[in-house]
């Protein structure tokens, strides 16, 4: 079960990277997106600047997200895959962190389930809790009955 877990941690973490990275070349490169039914282009047309913000946002977005990916690969391949207890916390509040913040979107920012901007992403973050949680849960017999502050 140990391996199971760790393996499938650095997994989540890889594919979390990988898409996070894809975010970023799509803000970079000359991909047109659809925001609210809308492209960008169309958005910004004769403001460039509209388009550019909307742009910046999305990098910035994807490389938050490469951050958080890397730091949660190398947390689970190193420290958790050796069974230090904190890194189990770690991933666990960093994930549910990330998780509540983007669910938020639909109520706070009223995003229909339907579209891009909360209910894709924020049934993409739900899996992505289910699995970081089925990964954490596989590994949590190692953990039993320590604190945080103690080592496996």
């Amino acid at each position: 079960m140990k391996t199971t877990s760790w393996v499938l941690l650095a997994f989540i973490g890889v594919v979390f990277l990988l898409y996070s990275l894809l975010q970023v070349s799509r803000a970079y490169g000359t991909y047109n997106e659809r925001l609210g039914g809308v492209r960008v282009s169309e958005l910004g047309a004769g403001r460039p600047e509209v388009e550019t913000a909307v742009r910046a946002r999305r990098a910035t977005a994807g490389a938050c997200g490469a951050g958080f990916a890397m730091l949660f690969v190398l947390i689970t391949v190193i420290p958790y895959r050796r069974g230090e207890v904190w890194a189990w916390w770690a991933l666990l509040v960093g994930t549910l962190l990330v998780s509540v913040l983007i669910v938020l979107r639909i109520p706070l920012l009223r995003a229909s389930t339907a579209d891009s901007f909360g209910g894709g992403t924020a049934m993409g973050t739900l899996t992505l809790l289910l699995i970081v949680g089925v990964g954490l849960g596989l590994g949590s017999g190692r953990f039993r009955r320590a604190l945080p502050g103690d080592s496996a």
